[in-house]
């Protein structure tokens, strides 16, 4: 899976985008960092690039890797590929209707996200710093 942990400076603060994920999917209900399936014999790179575009109507200009991160639920595996997202064009609106939040990295442990996610929201609260 492609990730992209999406950022913004608003102010003295910085922000990642989450959407929603769906009732119907795994971990559904849940906030998540947007990102989709790598087709075969597609780049990683490419397939945020596209995942972006097809759910969230943004271009990616500015990414870089940022973490890779096997995780093992009872009934699937994942492996996520994270890219940090820092420059991008148009503005991010839910195109699969998926509801959208920005959101203090320093904020985040307040959120719901799927557990597969809790070491992505670590590593940005540990490189907050570092991150734009």
């Amino acid at each position: 899976m492609a990730v992209g942990v999406i950022i913004r400076q608003q102010g003295r603060q910085t922000q990642v985008l989450l959407a929603l994920r769906s009732s119907k999917q795994h971990q559904g209900g849940k906030w998540e960092f947007p990102g989709g399936k790598v087709e075969p014999g597609e780049t990683v790179e490419a397939a945020l690039s596209r995942e972006l575009q097809e759910e969230l109507a943004i271009t990616v200009s500015k990414a870089k890797p940022f973490m890779l991160l096997n995780y093992t639920y009872p009934e699937r595996r994942v492996t996520l590929d994270i890219w940090l997202v820092t420059e991008f064009s148009g503005t991010p609106e839910g195109l699969e209707g998926q509801p959208l939040q920005w959101v203090n990295i320093s904020d985040l442990a307040s959120i719901t996200f799927p557990d597969a996610n809790q070491p992505i929201v670590a590593k940005l609260q540990q490189d907050i710093g570092l991150l734009v």
